[in-house]
């Protein structure tokens, strides 16, 4: 049995931070999954790894370009199945969106829908998925109503913290929903009472390798390591405070705080405000390809995530596997789906959010005793190969979409 010809719905592919997604995509082709993407956006910015320039594609992109064919899309719908469009429209529009990315985002995935349902039934596609439970979902959805094609999500932390209005709704309408950790699927259930059966567990996978242990030399000046996106729920002001903590207690250390994003000014001024860009280190955005050597130099890996005033938090941050993977030991805050793999004392240590001072005095604990924090490194790699390896992790996905039922194809006029 040949497998379901599928398209990936995503704002940007490949995208620089979204590396989970892109290895998502590559295994699954490399498994045999007839799957191309399709983008809301144009391409993504930013600085590519080697693989992604590489990838070879399919991918098609929509793009601000296609505002223009927006009202052709609608009318041809409209010509086929006019009681459903109206339905669609009065359901979008007379619903209450939250925030203004996130209504942006669900707008433009709205027009979108209508064009990208042509397109997936001149492909013969025969399965949808969105990578992400907001606009990306939103445009499965309403393509999947217009051509009858069933419809997948993903949902992940920033989709679903806070949800759009409709996530009970696409909930209920697709075929199966996934989240990236267990509290994300009660989340979901929450969403949606009554369709539990719906909901999957599919863990992101990593990829793996004996040859990339980190040395973790835990000799002063120790070398503290935290890698993201400068946004609010990493709580980087925090770590930033707790540096200066540990400074004014005269304890040696340097941080590489790597990444981009819209609060990079902030937490630059805010290193200069308490003295430490002797200390600090700001190397701008990481491709994927050279984290190996930030986790090679580190001694300790540094995850202080927060929930965010407007909800928003992670789930488990891919970059804290792979600090584990690099057998690099962790502290990491207490939100969301991180306690899934930081197992306070055992795989790291897991502390409250907010909270300086557990952040500094776990650092130091870990700096302070190399055997203990290889111990709970160890372990943490461990959990890694056993619950988070590539392979087995997406082979269920790719298992989950067989179940999916073949249609006899597209919608009924």
């Amino acid at each position: 049995m040949t497998s379901l010809k599928t398209a990936y719905i995503l704002l940007w592919f490949p995208k620089p931070s979204e590396t989970f997604i892109f290895r998502e995509v590559v295994t699954l082709q490399a498994m045999g999954l007839d799957l191309a993407v399709y983008t809301l956006y144009g391409p993504a910015s930013g600085t590519l790894s080697p693989e992604m320039k590489a990838w070879p594609g399919p991918v098609e992109r929509l793009g601000t370009g296609h505002i223009l064919h927006i009202p052709e899309s609608v009318a041809y719908w409209k010509k086929r199945r006019p009681d459903l469009v109206r339905r669609i429209f009065r359901n979008f529009f007379l619903r209450r969106h939250s925030g203004l990315e996130k209504t942006g985002e669900n707008l433009w995935a709205f027009g979108c829908a209508f064009e990208l349902a042509r397109r997936f039934e001149r492909a013969g596609i025969e399965h949808i998925h969105a990578p992400w439970a907001g606009g990306p979902a939103t445009a499965a959805w309403i393509a999947s109503q217009l051509t009858g094609i069933p419809f997948s999500f993903t949902a992940r932390a920033w989709d679903i913290y806070p949800p759009d209005v409709w996530i009970g709704e696409k909930i209920r309408d697709a075929a199966l929903a996934r989240s990236e950790t267990g509290r994300g699927v009660d989340v979901l259930d929450s969403f949606a009472p009554g369709f539990r059966s719906k909901l999957f567990l599919t863990y992101n996978g990593v990829p793996l390798s004996a040859s990339e242990l980190s040395p973790v030399a835990m000799t002063p000046p120790y070398h503290l390591l935290a890698l993201g996106r400068f946004v609010g729920k990493k709580g980087y002001d925090y770590l930033l405070r707790t540096c200066a903590m540990l400074a004014a207690d005269g304890f040696d250390f340097q941080l590489t705080l790597a990444g981009d994003g819209p609060k990079r000014r902030s937490l630059k001024r805010l290193c200069r405000r308490l003295n430490l860009d002797g200390r600090v280190n700001f190397p701008g955005f990481v491709s994927y390809d050279q984290v190996p050597d930030l986790f090679r130099q580190a001694d300790v890996f540094v995850m202080p995530s927060v929930v965010h005033l407007s909800g928003d938090r992670d789930g488990i941050p891919l970059v804290l596997m792979e600090a584990l993977v690099h057998r690099v030991p962790v502290v990491a805050t207490r939100v969301s789906g991180i306690p899934e793999l930081i197992e306070n004392d055992r795989t790291g240590l897991l502390i409250p959010q907010k909270d300086e001072k557990a952040i500094a005095d776990s650092i130091k604990a870990l700096c302070l005793d190399r055997g203990h924090a290889l111990e709970l490194a160890e372990t943490g790699r461990r959990k890694i190969l056993d619950t988070f390896e590539p392979g087995r992790n997406y082979r269920r996905v790719y298992e989950l979409y067989e179940r999916i039922p073949r249609t006899a194809g597209g919608s009924k006029s």
